[in-house]
């Protein structure tokens, strides 16, 4: 067993990165913050890895990412000064590569650090034989044990490619207390745990619903998980720091991106109907009774192809007959076209109000997105015919786009594949190579079946308010489907949420999913409920099928929408 931290019974695990450009000085202020054993970042995202593949294609020693070598030039003396072992997956397309430069950054450093990075998940290479088509990317979603293998080893870091974001927590975890493959509660625990912390100060307060009740969001400091022996954990942050670590803020983030009542993972499936929260302090929330399960044979793929070209011209129309000038344009713009994309759609997004105090209050946007695979369709020979109209169409025409050529867009969709088929290779910091075994023991995913409702509330008198109120919510992306999250804090609320907030008046509330299928699934210890809207991102947030790719907003909506709310429910 290989003990990371001076505790053996509580490993201190913090997080620096949220995304791909996540704030950069939070390495340093992670160190230097107060007391850890393990430093941890995620830099992956789906579109991430699209970003990164486009820089392979460029130069193929790149595909990592680069602002984590920045961040490890300014920090790797105190980082080893302060005897914190960091677990990242910046390697992306390129963990060896990372692992390269960062050999010679600490040469350049005069450092002695061990550097390991664990590789495998790339299957581009294999993509055709293992019937995932042709894309530009294709990385399987690996677990922790080949993290475990280069920690034991006394790695100072360890890089990994496409893990999956909680691997980076769980790997330190099980190393650290020497957790076996099928201790699934404790895994499931840990899972949580990183879930948690792997998106930074999402957990601290950001993209909060209920931000205004917390006295300072100016700078949130960035999320701790004091993980146990048996997997529960406390989350906060370092002393003096900005945001709060709350049950809110910490179900804000259990709530994000995630799908069903199974998370399932490589190396265990987490209940998410397990889990309990409770405040343990002033920024400090415990995490307790997760159970875990064996995980499915199959692990998800993250794939990426290069979509085609797209555009996209945007017009200003002001004050009256808005519906009218809209069709006009767009049937100018459709008829004057000479060769017209293989996708055209409009989109009116009607911000005016009447009899407005200012101009831009009284003026409504009208979109025109194009894609098409020959770039030169959607370049100037678009935009540049969208731009004659100026003076040929309704009163007032104007935009806030200029013409230009089109843009790469990139296309993802999720794959699977046998466990067995993908390699998970450990590199030592000596160079020696260990193979990491598929897991053994393993369970096929099923649903869990609906848990009995709480009693209704009795009839009583209602007032018509916003379901943010009294709910809270946070939503995500998942390739092309959305999710939202959305609780509430008592249990007469609960009661009222979890008979009034269907599925169907999800629909009724977000027009936008009327011909969608969502799907919902019911977490009564959480008091909440979690939607799964399929389609709605179209092919993924690199396809900007909506304003918002990424349905960051979408649980916002929600909570703007009125219902008719039981008056003893109402602040």
């Amino acid at each position: 067993m290989s003990v990371l931290a001076a505790n053996p019974d509580v490993l201190r695990i913090g997080n620096c990165s949220g995304f791909y450009g996540d704030r950069l000085s939070a390495m340093r202020e992670m160190l230097e913050g107060g007391q850890l054993d393990v430093l941890t970042g995620d830099y992956l995202a789906e579109l991430t890895m699209l970003i990164l593949g486009r820089d392979r294609m460029k130069d193929p020693s790149l595909g990592y990412a680069k602002t984590f070598v920045k961040q490890i030039e300014d920090c790797l003396g105190l980082a080893l000064e302060r005897n914190v072992q960091i677990v990242t997956n910046a390697g992306g397309l390129n963990p060896a590569g990372l692992a390269e430069r960062l050999r010679k950054v600490a040469a350049d450093l005069g450092l002695d650090a061990k550097i390991a990075h664990v590789e495998g998940d790339d299957l581009v290479a294999r993509a055709g034989e293992l019937g995932l088509g042709a894309p530009l990317t294709a990385n399987a979603y690996l677990g922790a044990w080949g993290i475990v293998e280069c920690l034991n080893a006394g790695a100072d870091i360890v890089v990994t490619g496409r893990v999956t974001d909680a691997s980076v927590i769980v790997g330190p975890a099980a190393a650290h207390f020497g957790w076996g493959r099928t201790d699934y509660d404790a895994l499931a625990g840990a899972v949580v745990a990183g879930h948690v912390i792997e998106c930074s100060t999402q957990a601290t307060g950001g993209n909060y619903a209920f931000f205004t009740e917390l006295p300072d969001l100016g700078r949130p400091g960035f999320p701790i998980a004091e993980i146990r022996r048996d997997g529960s954990s406390v989350i906060t942050k370092h002393d003096g720091t900005g945001g709060a670590v709350t049950v809110d803020t910490v179900e804000a983030q259990l709530m994000y991106e995630i799908q069903g009542t199974r998370y399932a993972g490589p190396d265990v499936t987490s209940r998410l109907d397990s889990i309990a929260l409770s405040a343990d302090g002033p920024d400090r929330v415990l995490i307790s009774g997760v159970v875990g399960e064996a995980p499915p044979a199959q692990l998800k793929v993250s794939l990426n192809t290069l979509g085609g070209f797209r555009n996209e011209m945007e017009f200003i129309l002001t004050g009256l007959d808005i519906e009218a000038k809209a069709a006009l344009a767009q049937r100018q713009l459709e008829s004057w076209l000479a060769v017209k994309p293989a996708e055209l759609d409009w989109t009116l997004a009607r911000l005016d109000r009447p009899d407005a105090d200012t101009e831009e209050q009284a003026s409504a946007l009208l979109r025109c997105v194009v894609r098409d695979p020959d770039p030169n369709k959607v370049g100037r020979a678009f935009s540049s015919v969208a731009v004659e109209l100026a003076l040929a169409s309704y009163p007032g025409c104007s935009f806030t786009t200029m013409p230009g050529n089109g843009s790469p867009y990139g296309v993802y969709s999720p794959g699977f594949v046998d466990a067995t088929e993908v390699p998970h290779i450990a590199v030592l910091p000596d160079g020696s190579r260990v193979d990491i075994a598929p897991a053994t023991d393993t369970l096929p995913l099923a649903e869990v079946a609906e848990p009995e409702l709480p009693e209704p509330l009795a009839a009583t008198e209602t007032r018509r308010a916003p379901l943010g109120a009294i709910a809270l919510a946070r939503s995500g992306d998942k390739g092309g489907n959305a999710n939202i999250g959305v609780w509430v804090r008592t249990d007469a609320q609960w009661r009222w949420l979890a008979h009034t907030l269907t599925v169907d008046r999800v629909k009724e509330l977000l027009p936008e999913t009327a011909s969608l299928t969502v799907t919902r699934h019911v977490l009564p210890n959480l008091r909440a409920v979690n939607f799964i809207i399929e389609g709605l991102l179209g092919q993924g947030v690199a396809y900007q099928a909506r304003f918002d790719p990424q349905a960051k907003g979408l649980g916002e909506w929600l909570r703007s929408r009125h219902l008719d709310i039981p008056l003893e429910l109402l602040p």
